[in-house]
């Protein structure tokens, strides 16, 4: 069957798969279960051959590697469910970290990522944010690559040289807003986003992989430390987000979906999102299913996800929620608005009365159309209900079906390398003051001559014709045709579009 057991109320509640792409909502206090009922959802879509994404917070859900202990318990909650076919067993993981350690390197260049995140990520101000977009116009205008944070530094090093030329063209440039940008990529290098920028950047079909049984890949993101840089975290899980709506093809609603992507404390994702750009994340949560990508968030209470995206999230799982405080019993009013009603439950009430591995469920049902709540007990996954150890885990990155490709940087031609080349010319074109006084008149007119001339190429008028020109040649044979375009970019890159992957 194209459905997926959730579990067993006054009878059985199933996903169904055709319906898994219009996305979804695991809430619910503390201790409840909502982290078991993500497990059990997510070994449940790899089983039907759905490849999986979920960002792992507290490092609990690497679990779904290892193969559970059968117990006793275990089994007569499969039996009360009605599940015939339960056994212990593993899944099929892939690990990654940004920072490499443990799982492999996540990366993408700072072109792919576009002003308006990065933005987001060094917490600039509104004028700050322009002078950054005018550091990537300025890029594209001379055809340097922006791959990491050394090209991003040295294209930042440049417009403070150049200061009042740059401001001229482009719009005024303060030197305090500069610095202040500066000091933030310092910050961000400290943080951990010099590991994020470069290359090989990550290939997105690289995350929808099945193996040679037909199971979907589970990709798991060690995030327990990426947690600690919450802006970082959030603006990765937005970009990743474009990266699947721009390079993914239109399927409509396909019978299954083509990824399935878990983000774990979701209000992360929305603490201090500017409007603009929580609307473009709402325009992407509507547009994304018709990729064949589901997004279901997982947190603590349903009002921590923005209304506007909440009512989009079409399969929901509530566990309890404690009314101890005003804040909580708005949550519990806000979820319990939420649900299709059921005259056999008082869902405000209910709420709070829920054990550990029950939950309010309502999925989507045929036309897409919600199912009445119900309260039903939660199918256990067969996977470990805990975290692996750190041998497992190394033995299963070993094994993994990526290999060895992105465990490796590469540091490719770029911003930096060239402007440091323009740099080394400048240096040995002009002589020093003692040798200009030692020299005769003909070096004297030599050096003059080949002054002249670099002064052309480089400091006169025709130097910045002539050495984008060159540049772009250069970086042209680097990357293929690609460069033949300008990059284009805007809120999210792919909502108003940007270059392709190099």
């Amino acid at each position: 069957m194209n459905t997926l057991l959730i579990g067993k109320g006054e009878q059985q509640v199933h996903l169904n798969l055709k319906y898994a792409n219009r996305h979804g909502l695991i809430a619910g206090a503390t201790g409840t279960g909502k982290t078991v009922s993500l497990m059990s959802l997510a070994e449940g879509f790899s089983r039907q051959g759905v490849p999986v994404f979920i960002t792992d917070v507290k490092g609990d859900i690497s679990g779904l590697a290892m193969a559970g202990t059968p117990s006793e318990k275990l089994l007569q909650r499969a039996a009360q469910i009605g599940i015939e076919d339960y056994h212990n067993e593993a899944n099929p993981v892939v690990l990654w970290d940004l920072a490499g350690v443990q799982g492999h390197p996540l990366r993408t260049t700072i072109s792919e990522m576009g002003p308006t995140l990065l933005s987001r990520i060094l917490e600039l101000n509104d004028t700050q944010s322009g002078i950054l977009d005018i550091v990537f116009q300025l890029a594209d205008d001379q055809g340097l690559l922006l791959l990491d944070l050394d090209d991003l530094r040295a294209m930042l090093a440049l417009v403070a040289e150049e200061r009042k030329e740059v401001s001229a063209k482009y719009g005024l440039i303060s030197a305090q807003s500069l610095a202040a940008i500066q000091r933030s990529v310092l910050g961000l290098e400290r943080d951990g986003g010099k590991d994020f920028f470069g290359e090989p950047a990550l290939q997105l079909e690289d995350l929808m992989r099945t193996n040679l049984q037909g199971r979907g890949i589970i990709n798991l993101l060690a995030a327990n430390k990426l947690i600690l840089t919450p802006r970082l975290y959030s603006s990765f899980l937005l970009w990743l987000l474009s990266e699947l709506f721009e390079n993914l093809p239109e399927v409509g609603d396909p019978e299954k979906p083509k990824l399935v992507f878990f983000i774990d404390e979701a209000h992360l994702l929305f603490e201090g999102c500017p409007p603009s750009l929580l609307k473009r994340v709402e325009q992407i949560m509507r547009l994304i299913r018709s990729k064949g990508v589901g997004v279901y968030f997982c947190s603590q209470f349903p009002d921590d996800v923005p209304g506007e995206i909440l009512g989009q999230l079409g399969n929901r799982i509530q566990h309890a929620l404690r009314a101890y405080t005003p804040r909580d019993q708005k949550a519990v009013k806000t979820a319990a608005e939420t649900f299709v009603p059921n005259p056999k439950l008082v869902v405000s009430e209910v709420i709070s009365q829920l054990g550990v591995g029950e939950a309010l469920v309502s999925m989507l049902a045929d036309k897409g159309v919600p199912t009445m709540v119900e309260r039903a007990l939660i199918a256990p996954p067969r996977c470990r209900m805990g975290p692996a150890t750190s041998e497992e885990l190394h033995q299963v990155r070993a094994q993994s079906p990526i290999g060895g490709k992105y465990d490796h940087s590469i540091n490719r031609e770029s911003a930096y390398e060239l402007l440091n080349q323009r740099r080394t010319g400048v240096a040995t074109s002009n002589p020093t003051s003692t040798a200009s006084n030692t020299a005769n008149d003909g070096q004297t007119g030599q050096k003059a001559e080949e002054q002249g001339w670099f002064s052309e190429l480089i400091f006169g008028n025709k130097r910045r014709q002539g050495l984008a020109e060159t540049l772009s040649k250069q970086a042209a044979r680097t990357v293929g045709s690609q460069l033949g375009k300008q990059i284009l970019r805007g809120i999210l890159g792919g909502m108003l579009g940007k270059s392709s992957r190099r």
